[in-house]
């Protein structure tokens, strides 16, 4: 095995969901992650078994399947033993959350790309959030039509400063 392992096109149609994987996606989400593969293109890869079973990036082929995208960079980890992926699949989500932001830093750039009029909404922050995070009404575009159909009262929400989620 490399140290780096080479990206390969996979079909969106021959990749195995992981059964037991217990991250969840929720159909704003996965609007939001389609949203930002076309803006941005698939910029990162999934990670598969070897035999096509998907270990990260569950979301991601949900937002492929949204947008019909037919393949998908992949990159395979064949090499992981049955206990290390299985735990991979859980500390690839977990790990995350336990950044946080510099909220000086955000809130300039944030600003900064609303001042070019760039869509907000592309950085994965709701309206809401923003204007919360701002404590005044932004500029930004409105949402894509896919996040409008979204009903969010029924969705869980995420802490931003410690990613717990919980239901309204």
């Amino acid at each position: 095995m490399s140290e780096f392992p080479e990206y390969k096109k996979a079909k969106v149609s021959d990749l195995i969901p992981y059964a037991r994987n217990s991250r969840t996606h929720s159909d704003a989400q996965v609007a939001k992650l389609a949203a930002s593969i076309k803006e941005f293109g698939f910029l990162n890869p999934v990670i598969v078994d070897g035999e096509n079973g998907i270990i990260a990036g569950h979301g991601r082929i949900l937002a492929a399947q949204k947008l019909g995208l037919e393949a998908v960079p992949t990159i395979e980890a064949g090499h992981l033993s049955e206990a290390q992926r299985r735990a991979y699949v859980i500390a690839d989500n977990r790990l995350a959350l336990d950044a946080g932001w510099d909220d000086e830093l955000l809130r300039i750039e944030l600003g900064d790309l609303d001042a070019e009029g760039f869509d907000l909404s592309l950085t994965g922050f709701d309206l809401g959030e923003l204007t919360t995070f701002f404590d005044e009404n932004i500029s930004s575009q409105d949402a894509p039509d896919d996040f409008a159909e979204v009903d969010e009262t029924d969705m869980p929400h995420t802490c931003p400063k410690c990613g717990f989620e919980f239901d309204d």
